[in-house]
């Protein structure tokens, strides 16, 4: 059976690992997800993320979760925005700032995927993929 949105599937176990006090959630890797992940650990979302291979034989992404303090998670919130049934580009003058600057957006654009900081810097909009926060 064939996934008709995977980034939104990755959100999705994220939260419920988060939401489960879990260390780490494994899910079926891509190089998408793979960037995804790039970008959530350059941004401080989560603590690590690699590529392993299952018994399978099929590759995985790995991510170690992160959490503050007290136990709370640092991903208190991540959305998919873009969905197959509704695409959503932005210029970029309309990329949003996410709880004004506390979050991040991810978008796709000609140049690969890009955070909203590193999309305004390079003057390029694309498609808004997902937020969080």
């Amino acid at each position: 059976m064939s996934m008709t949105d995977p980034i939104a599937d990755m959100l999705t176990r994220i939260r419920n690992a988060c939401g489960s006090k879990h260390r780490r959630v494994d899910m079926p890797a891509s190089k998408l997800k793979a960037e995804v992940a790039r970008l959530l650990k350059e941004h401080a979302f989560i603590t690590d993320y690699r590529v392993i291979d299952t018994a399978e034989g099929r590759p995985a992404l790995r991510i170690i979760l992160k959490y503050a303090h007290g136990g709370q998670p640092v991903i208190r919130q991540a959305q998919k925005v873009s969905t197959p049934g509704l695409r959503r580009y932005v210029g970029v003058s309309e990329i949003p700032r996410v709880r004004n600057g506390l979050g991040m957006a991810i978008l796709s654009t000609s140049r690969g995927l890009m955070s909203d900081s590193q999309a305004r810097q390079a003057r390029t909009g694309g498609e808004l993929l997902a937020v969080v926060w």
